[in-house]
């Protein structure tokens, strides 16, 4: 039986062969699950019936209970994330916890955080290395720089999709509808940080290791043919906890919080600390932060 993506239903139903790929293609093949409106611009009711029938859908793939939530932006809220470079180790932690977390593939391997490491008093992205394989971490003479999605206040991701497919919610997230995504891959090639994954087969999730708490934005199980990112654990910190990267950190360099609030751990970052932005010239304005705290 051959698989369905949007983008191959797309295909066929514009070269009017609709009709004999969806006769041979019964089995979990929903057809109001790829005619349905962005998520953003359905109703309350419409964002019920699509939740009921993505939990349904995973729940029969997986055998198992799986919640699919779409929790809304909390008020007054924008989110950002800020990185101590002096305290980060190299230990990879935060890699590891955000693919449980978030049901990535494990094979092909799919990451949303690369660790760079790098000589320390030179700041080259490019002569960094993420493959490094060291007996311990850190190493004498370096030091690392996690890069994931930097949830930009202006992403160039956002302009080039050709359906609208992702966006930035009011919370500052950039999220991907994996329901509208026909996999151009456009915003891969236009983000700066390499943040955003294609993936070219179906996911493999071990059964034992599915995360069944999931938000349609955010950590649901993907498709193939589709890409995806961080999301700043959205099905987490819209409930008011942290990311799963930055509790999996043993040395707490990593901090969070919502920028209009003048208690949280990322103001206190920014008002104590110089800190920086990433490729800060291009003008995609991150709200994510680095900084160093010590030294």
């Amino acid at each position: 039986m051959k698989q369905i993506t949007r983008r191959t239903f797309l295909q066929a139903t514009t070269a009017g062969l609709g009709g004999t790929i969806l006769g041979g293609c019964s089995d979990g093949f929903d057809w109001a699950t790829y005619i349905q409106d962005r998520f953003e611009e359905m109703s309350p009711k419409e964002i019920e019936q699509a939740l009921q029938r993505l939990e349904k859908y995973y729940s029969k793939k997986y055998q198992t209970d799986i919640t699919v939530k779409g929790t809304p932006p909390r008020p007054n809220t924008v989110f950002g994330y800020g990185l101590d470079l002096s305290r980060c180790i190299g230990c990879r932690r935060c890699v590891y916890a955000c693919v449980k977390e978030n049901n990535n593939s494990r094979d092909v391997e799919i990451h949303y955080i690369r660790v760079l490491k790098m000589e320390d008093g030179e700041m080259n992205l490019e002569a960094s290395d993420h493959y490094y394989k060291p007996d311990k971490v850190p190493e004498e003479g370096y030091y690392y720089m996690p890069v994931q999605c930097q949830q930009c206040d202006n992403p160039p991701c956002v302009k080039v999709c050709p359906v609208k497919a992702t966006w930035k919610e009011p919370d500052g997230i950039v999220v991907v509808d994996y329901n509208r995504c026909i996999g151009c891959r456009d915003c891969m090639a236009s983000c700066p940080y390499r943040a955003r994954k294609f993936n070219w087969r179906e996911p493999e999730i071990p059964k034992d290791e599915l995360n069944t708490n999931t938000h349609y934005l955010g950590n649901r199980p993907r498709y193939r043919g589709v890409v995806e990112k961080c999301h700043f654990c959205i099905h987490r910190t819209r409930e008011g906890r942290y990311p799963a990267c930055l509790e999996a950190c043993p040395v707490g360099a990593r901090k969070f919080g919502n920028l209009l609030d003048p208690e949280s751990e990322i103001r206190y970052a920014l008002e104590n600390f110089r800190t920086f932005k990433l490729k800060e010239e291009l003008n995609t304005v991150p709200k994510f932060f680095y900084f160093f705290s010590l030294g």
